[in-house]
């Protein structure tokens, strides 16, 4: 009988097809992040049991557009950009389990394969899509850190635009906002082959960064828009309030996490 290696399909004799490496996993990226209020009650529909709305400010919504560098702990991919390179914008809304208040993310859309594989691992709802965002450079037309600067995102999905933003910066920032600023309780769920309507695995879990560095947080204005889409629910989760947008650079490690609670049937 073959011994087949990898932490990820395609499990092979040598492990080297794998889609993503063995944690830890390490990034370094471009976080513009906008954060707004919505109805309560479009948030709380999206937080299944045990979780509950938080406390404070439970209609809270960040929509984060995120421009990446990834890689294992040898650092091979970096010198191979195509595997190290990726972009996302997800929607972080906030939860509270059993009194202790949780960042969650309900939406995530992701342009490489990938990261799409460690979504599911981590219980990350990933769906492929397209973003695009302004980076920043001290030469030429591109905006620097400093009062004034302008920033564009995009999201798309399926040809259909989902969600665009234009921020522009005023000042440091002591934060980079409040609504992803807690460890992530998600749902781990795989629907089994031998049981309709059923779930193989299903898991509420905790994780968070392993280790984390950052630069200065910015904070300004965002003018943001939503879009309806036939296949995605993101407009739901209307603009109702601004809060404000920011703007950091940051390098963060993920390594496992910790199983809240378990339904797994027999």
């Amino acid at each position: 009988m073959a011994t087949v290696h990898g932490f990820f399909h395609p499990r092979t004799a040598t492990g080297r097809s794998s889609l993503v490496p063995s944690p830890p996993w390490h990034y370094s990226g471009d976080l513009l992040t906008v954060e707004y209020r919505t109805d309560p009650a479009r948030v709380a529909e999206l937080l299944p049991a045990p979780l509950e709305p938080a406390e404070e400010d439970p209609g809270a919504v960040a929509l984060i557009w995120a421009d990446w560098q990834s890689c294992a702990a040898d650092g091979a991919e970096l010198l191979d950009p195509v595997r190290s390179q990726y972009k996302e914008c997800f929607a972080v809304v906030r939860c509270s389990y059993r009194g202790r208040t949780y960042s969650r993310c309900v939406y995530i859309w992701v342009d490489k394969d990938f990261a799409i594989a460690r979504g599911l691992h981590q219980g990350y709802p990933k769906k492929l899509g397209s973003i695009h965002q302004t980076r920043p450079h001290p030469y030429g037309p591109a905006p620097r850190l400093a009062p004034g600067a302008r920033f564009g995102a995009t999201l798309a999905a399926a040809d259909r635009r989902l969600a665009q933003a234009v921020v522009t910066l005023e000042e440091e920032s002591a934060t980079n906002g409040f609504v992803n600023g807690h460890p992530m309780a998600h749902h781990r769920r795989l629907p089994a082959i031998d049981r309709p309507g059923t779930l193989a695995l299903d898991e509420l879990v905790e994780s968070g960064a392993a280790a984390f560095e950052a630069g200065p947080a910015w904070r300004g204005t965002a003018e943001l828009e939503l879009f309806e889409a036939p296949t995605e629910e993101l407009a739901a989760l209307r603009i109702e309030e601004p809060i404000g947008a920011y703007y950091r650079q940051v390098g963060v490690v993920w390594n496992g996490g910790r199983l809240l609670e378990s339904a797994t049937g027999g």
